[in-house]
């Protein structure tokens, strides 16, 4: 007898389930699944339009063409006869396959690969002292999309590669859209936007086959940051485990460059802006993520999506960090226009200002993931620009982008970009125009059209640009001295790690370099490395087999910052994910007790079993199983619990699944897998009743930290919740760092 799951598990597909039976009955569309949200019912021109979300959508109960034809058949093209010729008049069969032809828009160049949702935003007002920009005022609640993504990959690529991924905000505020584009990462690899193209070029593929895919492990990258020394400092921050994010829920993000707000007086504040993950940060380690690559390469886009449908929503504090407005534009030294540099929150703290809640998921993946165009120069009054040489290229190149990728100039009018504050821009016609504009005289001044529209006042919300004196000086192409250290803030990034993130950095440069045909480009590399840590360039060359070079650069000894750790701190376990593993040997009432407490904590709890179905107990207590030994798999959770002897499943054939390949434990070797990995991987595992004898079996110490072992859920499922507050058990295995 089954019992109903009231535990949400996300990832159902439709908002109903479906027939065994094909369905016959005529039927409108199905609505969205509650999770969903599409963008807001508002005109061309940014008029409320009242209209619901399924205006927007597919309507009535027959297919029909794009013209609202009602069609009989769409599965056989008009030929003559049976066996004869397809005719050219067959008007559906053209305007199918033609649609279908010109259904794809080119790609983004850098950021193909994304994943959006829907939330709000609100403002703690703390910023209303130095910025007048009215969705920061208190209290002020502000409908937003986020776009994450990777850079380096298309389309089709894996999430969890090593990358920098951006983290793009739109802020669709009643003075009009206000774009936040930036990355997981606060510095970037070029100081100038006019390197943009050759940084792009040689992360991308190589051009002759197209290899490798998604990645910088690889020659034409490391000859370039090799040479280009600005770039080690992003180096670095890749390197470490920021390049491989756990989730999208679990990045930090940043503007990158500095920004200008302005207050009512017209006082300016420079500012760099920052999202605090609730959840805190925290990452994959390397192996994980290249199982997780084979095994799902949509991890993190599903994460996303899972963590949102199962109410788990992600949340960010967009905080700031503010500096005088002063002549120089520097801080503590440290020159604000270099986008290669971040200022150590210990010498500037991060202010809180608002709060961003993700709280539903796109309706249609292309209509609003893809079809978002963001833009750095889409301001809102209180917020100004700085002369940062990369913001300055990039205020030029997105807006040509989105006209490029997007098929014209009228992108604004597509419904994820439409701004929700009225439209009057006098812009006309053009390709894929959907406003439907009235009068004679889109130009200014006019009298025919009664003189609208008319220019506004500062009193009345007016953009005005920050009159700003720029330097007298001659027109040249030349870096100011400030922009010259190239190695000191690579050094405070690694001096700032933990000893375990310092292997995990050391690992990954070895690993990159290692994959580099070209000798000459690895000891290149390591002269920078040698000039950033001693201690970090000899145990990459060690490594690497390679002789250690000497420092041609000295630096100074640099203070190190705690917060860009990622390490020794607890946060909340809402949205992670825990594998129970059970058989007919299993408690369920235990089982049952565990989920419901995991649940209570906002943890999605997954059962894992030796089949589908359901697990039946003797007094006839049914629990759903999620996961079976065939298709569980160690990446997909924070923490194992084991609450059975898991021997060997009828399927554990070599046969039919490889990783059934190994026997001798006495457990199912997919299970023994699933352990091995869990326990190298440092996660969170725990044990009750025969499932303690079955982690004897793997091998598997309790008395190893991370390791909560008891008499039932009672005791180990609040163990397992402490372990999961501090993300990882690295203690499991001593780390040593780069040694001097």
């Amino acid at each position: 007898m089954s019992t109903e799951d009231h535990i949400v598990i996300p990832g159902a597909p439709s908002s109903e389930h479906p027939s065994v039976a094909e369905p016959k009955t005529p039927q409108e569309p199905l609505p969205p699944k509650p999770d969903q949200q599409g963008p807001e019912a508002v005109s061309p021109t940014g008029s409320p339009t009242g209209a619901l979300d399924s205006s927007r959508a597919q309507s009535g109960q027959y297919l029909t063409t794009a013209q609202g034809l009602r069609l009989g058949d769409t599965d056989h093209s008009l030929k003559a006869g049976s066996r004869g010729p397809v005719l050219l008049q067959d008007h559906h069969l053209r305007e199918k396959i033609t649609h279908f032809d010109h259904e794809r828009i080119p790609e983004r160049v850098i950021h193909a690969r994304g994943a959006g949702a829907h939330g709000v935003f609100r403002s703690y007002g703390t910023a209303s002292k130095i910025t007048k920009a009215g969705f920061l005022a208190p209290e002020v609640e502000t409908p937003v999309f986020v776009r994450f993504s990777t850079v380096l990959g298309s389309r089709g690529s894996a999430d969890t590669v090593r990358d920098t991924r951006g983290f793009s905000t739109k802020f669709y505020t009643d003075e009009g859209t206000y774009d936040l584009v930036g990355n997981n990462i606060p510095v970037f690899f070029i100081q100038d936007g006019i390197k943009f193209p050759d940084i792009v070029h040689a992360a991308k593929p190589h051009p002759d086959r197209e290899i490798p895919q998604a990645q910088s492990a690889h020659d034409t990258f490391w000859d370039f940051v090799s040479l280009h020394t600005e770039a080690q400092a992003h180096t670095m921050w890749n390197m470490s485990d920021r390049g491989i994010p756990r989730s999208y829920r679990t990045m930090e993000g940043f503007g990158v460059h500095t920004f200008r707000l302005v207050d009512g007086a017209g006082k300016t504040t420079l500012v760099k802006f920052h999202w605090k993950p609730k959840q805190g940060v925290h990452s994959l380690v390397w192996e994980e993520a290249q199982i997780i690559n084979g095994i799902d390469p949509d991890f993190h886009r599903r994460d996303l999506a899972d963590s949102i449908e199962a109410g788990a929503y992600p949340q960010w504090e967009l905080g700031i960090q503010t500096f005088p407005d002063n002549e120089d534009q520097t801080f503590e030294g440290i020159d604000l226009l270099d986008p290669t540099k971040f200022v150590p929150e210990e010498l500037a703290a991060v202010q809180p200002i608002g709060l961003m809640t993700l709280n539903a998921n796109p309706t249609n993946y292309f209509a609003e993931t893809e079809q978002v165009a963001f833009h750095p120069g889409h301001l809102v009054p209180g917020i100004d620009l700085t002369d940062d040489p990369l913001l300055q290229v990039r205020l030029f190149s997105y807006l040509d982008t989105q006209i490029s990728r997007l098929g014209g100039p009228n992108f604004a009018q597509l419904p994820i970009n439409r701004p929700q504050a009225p439209v009057n821009d006098m812009f006309r016609d053009g390709m894929h125009q959907t406003a439907v504009h009235s009068g004679v005289a889109p130009y200014h001044p006019n009298s025919l059209d009664g003189g609208c529209p008319f220019l506004a006042g500062e009193d009345v919300g007016a953009f005005v640009d920050v009159p700003v004196k720029v330097a007298e000086s001659i027109k040249e192409r030349r870096n100011p001295a400030s922009f010259d250290d190239h190695f000191s803030q690579a050094r405070l990034f690694f001096r700032s790690l933990t000893p375990v993130e310092q292997d995990h950095t050391i690992e990954a440069y070895t690993f990159e370099l290692g994959k580099c045909y070209e000798v000459n480009i690895r000891e290149r590399q390591l002269m920078a490395l040698a000039n950033i840590d001693a201690g970090l360039c000899a145990a990459v060359a060690t490594g690497l087999g390679m002789p250690v070079p000497e420092a041609t650069v000295q630096h100074p000894d640099v203070e190190p910052s705690p917060a860009v750790s990622q390490l020794g701190m607890k946060w909340p376990v809402a949205g992670r994910v825990v594998g129970i593993i059970a058989d007919a040997s299993s408690d369920l009432s235990q089982i049952a007790a565990a989920r419901e407490a995991l649940h209570a904590e906002g943890v999605v709890p997954l059962l894992i079993a030796p089949t589908g179905g359901e697990l039946t107990g003797e007094e006839g207590q049914a629990i759903p199983v999620q996961r079976t030994y065939l298709t569980a798999r160690s990446i997909e959770f924070d923490a194992i619990i084991m609450t059975g002897a898991s021997t060997p499943a009828a399927d554990a054939k070599p046969a039919r699944d490889a990783k059934a390949g190994h026997f001798g434990t006495g457990l199912d070797p997919r299970i023994d897998l699933l352990l091995s990995e869990a326990f190298r991987h440092s996660k969170a595992i725990g044990a009750w009743g025969p499932g303690v004898a079955a982690l004897e079996s793997a091998g598997i110490n309790s008395d190893v930290a991370g390791i909560a072992v008891g008499e039932g859920s009672a005791t180990v499922i609040p163990a397992i919740g402490d372990l999961l507050a501090a993300h990882r058990s690295w203690e499991r295995f001593p780390a040593t760092g780069a040694e001097e």
